[in-house]
């Protein structure tokens, strides 16, 4: 009987879990978290009538082995999808339409183009561009900030599409890679010539209407995920509020003193957390080169109908130099009806690191927090009402940050791990994909690993 020992009870843990305990029922199968509760950055609150997401809040359908998954663990009844809408960019103290035929703030037709009330005549000017240049001189570990500065031009980058990109992969343009963004795109201007053409011809991919409603969730929360996999998972030994004090090639400590020999172990937690367990010098440089970022989550509830948003939108990005501290603020109840039953407003904000305002902001505490998303939200969409509920949630250093050395920094890591360590496997969104479904995919790519199928599953 195979022993395997899982760190970490979040999404790519659990997932693991599931997959090891059903294929494996005979094998001994121990998952160890050290909060008190399962999920990691999945966290569902509920309270005043209202569903909250403290952490994530929805999953990509379209990613494989998403929907999948949610069949097998007959969830398909309480599956929900988000409402469409215009996204709106926060520009010049005022809300502008993001042009609804844009991918990521990025044109797919010159009509789209010219539609965008954001950028300067002469800026669209300059995007056309991108049907004269044909050479594509970039790769995947290029940054996706110059690849599109290059074609589109500077004032459509930072304006437009920066804000859209940067709110989804948490870092800023001129640091990310091609291929841990879009790496599609180096396709559409090799095959197309042109990054509008290839987006026109595959508009149906993005703006169709599988693809606007791209987003799931549950009734009840994403925590039903959570539940599910543990209530599914009935032959593993699942140790909450336990802390992990040593790994070694023979087994895992615990804070309670117990000594788990092992044959395999999975290090499901974040990257720095996964560099104090591990407690190898060695592999110090690999794991310091890996990056986080921080976020301020504030979630505001209010006695007042969804009705005074605007009609026909979701939520907006702010973009640079305005009157506003948050980086972005999500319509909830509007986007996602399951988390009002009476339609009551429920709105999100974020705060994040990379905003010059963030230093000052992580400084406040939680009255004064609500003060400054309260300031935010009367700017921006002029509600000055008292919420009845206000949910804080502050993740430092918990948000993975793929900079442009990322790739490199996973694989020689990955090396050195095999080579001193070869029964412990890395896993999780530090290292090889941020959002739920990456890490679904990752999880279940371990558990094929180690079955001894060999790893013949996407881990990103």
């Amino acid at each position: 009987m195979k022993t395997v020992v899982i760190i970490g009870g979040g999404i790519t843990g659990m997932t693991a879990m599931y997959h090891l305990t059903n294929q494996h029922p005979d094998w001994n199968i121990v998952l160890v978290e050290r909060n008190e509760q399962l999920g990691g950055k999945i966290r569902t609150i509920t309270q005043d009538g209202f569903t909250i997401e403290a952490g994530a809040d929805s999953i990509v359908a379209r990613n494989a082995g998403v929907l999948p998954l949610v069949e097998e663990l007959g969830l398909m009844d309480k599956l929900v999808y988000n409402e469409t809408g215009v996204s709106y960019l926060y520009t010049n103290n005022m809300l502008h339409k993001i042009p609804e035929e844009t991918v990521f703030g990025i044109p797919t037709s010159v009509e789209s183009l010219n539609e965008s009330t954001i950028i300067s005549d002469q800026a669209k000017q300059e995007a056309l561009n991108d049907f004269e240049k044909t050479d594509n001189p970039f790769g995947p570990d290029d940054s996706v900030g110059d690849f599109l500065t290059y074609y589109l031009g500077r004032e459509i980058v930072e304006k437009q599409i920066a804000p859209v990109l940067s709110g989804v992969y948490s870092g800023r343009l001129d640091q990310l890679t091609m291929k841990s963004t879009l790496p599609y795109l180096l396709d559409y201007k090799n095959e197309y010539g042109s990054i509008i053409k290839g987006f026109s011809a595959n508009k149906e991919t993005f703006l169709g209407d599988k693809a606007r409603k791209k987003f799931i969730s549950f009734n009840g929360g994403l925590a039903v995920l959570i539940d599910r996999l543990e209530e599914k998972s009935p032959g593993a030994r699942i140790l909450k509020d336990t802390a992990v004090t040593n790994v070694s090639g023979q087994g895992v400590t615990l804070s309670s003193g117990e000594t788990i020999e092992a044959d395999d172990i999975v290090l499901a937690v974040p990257h720095d957390a996964a560099q104090k367990i591990m407690a190898d010098p060695v592999l110090d440089e690999q794991f310091s080169e890996l990056k986080n970022s921080s976020l301020i989550s504030v979630y505001l509830g209010f006695d007042i109908p969804d009705e005074r948003l605007p009609a026909d939108g979701t939520g907006f990005i702010v973009t640079d130099g305005t009157d506003l501290t948050c980086d972005a603020c999500t319509w909830t109840s509007r986007k996602w009806t399951h988390t009002s039953a009476d339609r009551r407003l429920l709105v999100r904000l974020f705060y994040k690191s990379s905003n010059p305002h963030y230093e000052t902001v992580a400084g406040l505490n939680e009255a004064e927090l609500t003060k400054a998303a309260l300031l935010d939200l009367g700017k921006s969409l002029g509600i000055a009402k008292r919420p009845i509920t206000i949910e804080v949630t502050r993740w430092t250093n918990l948000m993975p940050n793929y900079h442009l050395g990322h790739g490199q920094a996973v694989a020689g890591l990955a090396g050195k791990m095999k080579e001193r360590s070869p029964n412990v496997h890395l896993a999780g969104c530090s290292y090889f994909g941020v959002g739920i479904g990456a890490c679904i995919q990752n999880g279940r790519s371990i558990a094929h690993t180690i079955s001894g199928n060999g790893d013949t599953f996407q881990k990103g």
